[in-house]
């Protein structure tokens, strides 16, 4: 194969790693065209293919990421990944690892590793890779990134639910959900969440959200049951899509541009958290993007006339 052909076969696979390892579409992308050029400049064939280009873009990844978090640190309320409608790379025997690794609390809790420990975790845990195949990637022994493991599965370990939800429980309760959603329905609403559900927004200062999360299972569902059918009078529409791998929706103003994403997280029966992605610098990849501003002037117009 040509170098191209070479590289758009494995290119879902670098664009996973860099997404796993970053939280963002955007810098994925940059990470996998900046992997590209690396490739296609240098003047010999590497013996595995695979093994450079998987290499470089974690590496990219990495330093993508140390510059990343000071920006982190000063971002606008909650920061919550850039929402993946679909993962470009699919491997049946691992399908459960990829979509709970790119799930919107798998990627939550990666922050928390340092950049290395989250590179080997992605690497090893997510993909596979060999020991030999994830020091070479980042750089340091095997005896080290052994240890950089331990230390990611701890920290990941401790901050997971202990039951994973099952997939078809999942899109049962989501499909009940947005149904209640859709119709205001508050009791039904209220049943479908656990106690202390949370529901929470990322707009960065860019879009209107929540001054804080709102949590209980009552609160959450009076907030819903009374924001979505006005918003429903306005021509939003909640499309459900997976989101991250999980239940979840894109809602859309009445021209179909992208307002904001839902993602869902399920456990015993219920669900446990809803986080809503508002930022417009975080949508782009998913569609034109809606007047967030203009959709919140409308929602409190059509308030003000209901009541």
């Amino acid at each position: 194969m040509s170098k191209v052909e070479e590289f758009e076969e494995l290119r879902p696979l670098l664009f996973s790693i860099a997404y796993r390892i970053l939280g963002s579409v955007a810098e994925a992308e940059d990470a996998v065209q900046e992997t590209w050029l690396r490739f296609d400049g240098s003047s010999t064939r590497p013996t595995s293919t695979r093994a450079f280009l998987a290499t470089a873009v974690t590496r990219i990844s990495i330093d993508v990421l140390r510059s990343a978090r000071v920006r982190r640190e000063e971002y606008v309320g909650p920061w919550f990944p850039e929402p993946l409608l679909s993962d470009p790379y699919q491997d049946p025997a691992r399908a459960v690892e990829l979509a709970d690794s790119v799930s919107m609390a798998a990627l939550l809790l990666l922050e928390r590793l340092s950049p290395l420990e989250r590179a080997v975790f992605v690497l090893r845990e997510v993909f596979a890779f060999g020991f030999d195949e994830v020091a070479a990637a980042v750089g340091r022994s095997e005896a080290a990134c052994r240890q950089l493991l331990v230390r990611a599965r701890r920290h990941m370990a401790a901050g997971r639910p202990r039951f994973a939800a099952d997939r078809l429980e999942q899109q049962e309760l989501a499909t009940r959900f947005f149904d209640a959603l859709k119709n205001g329905d508050v009791g039904e609403l209220q049943s479908l969440l656990a106690a202390d559900v949370q529901l929470a927004g990322d707009g960065g200062g860019k879009a209107p959200q929540l001054a804080k999360a709102i949590m209980g299972a009552e609160n959450v569902a009076r907030v819903l049951g009374t924001v979505f059918p006005l918003m429903s009078r306005i021509d939003v529409t909640c499309e459900p899509h997976e989101v991250n791998g999980q239940p979840g929706a894109v809602l859309r103003d009445r021209d179909g541009r992208v307002l904001h994403t839902l993602a869902l997280d399920v456990l015993d029966g219920r669900i446990q958290t809803i986080r809503a992605v508002l930022n417009p610098d975080k949508l782009g990849h998913i569609g034109p993007v809606a007047d967030a501003w203009a959709i919140d002037r409308e929602v409190k117009q059509a308030r003000r006339q209901r009541s």
